[in-house]
């Protein structure tokens, strides 16, 4: 299954104190379970900067991502970025497989 990053940003009328995430997220957390029940959640981090927080997780396609992402917004009061996300290996076998193009310059790291 593909995986996905979710960025979220809580509106900040939505905790009006600290005790308010965790209903947040039990909130958000049981409508994602209900709704999407194939989706495997890998891991949640509190993070500093524009956003809250930055969730993992994998779905079977891009519509059940945004299944997630609209559940989150909507059950966390919040707004939220879905991007794909590529594990490094495979990546770097991907990139193995294309072709090679004339007239690059290529810069030794």
């Amino acid at each position: 299954m593909p995986t996905f990053v979710l960025l979220t940003r809580l509106a900040p009328e939505a905790v009006p104190s600290p005790h308010t995430y965790e209903l947040l997220e039990r909130r958000a957390m049981n409508a994602v379970r209900e709704e999407c029940p194939q989706v495997e959640w890998l891991g949640s981090y509190a993070v500093l900067g524009p956003y809250d927080y930055l969730d993992l997780f994998r779905a079977p396609d891009i519509e059940t991502a945004t299944r997630v992402s609209t559940l989150i917004r909507v059950a966390g009061h919040a707004q939220t970025e879905t991007w794909p996300a590529v594990e490094w290996p495979k990546f770097k076998e991907m990139v193995r497989s294309l072709p090679e193009v004339s007239g690059l310059t290529v810069v030794p790291v």
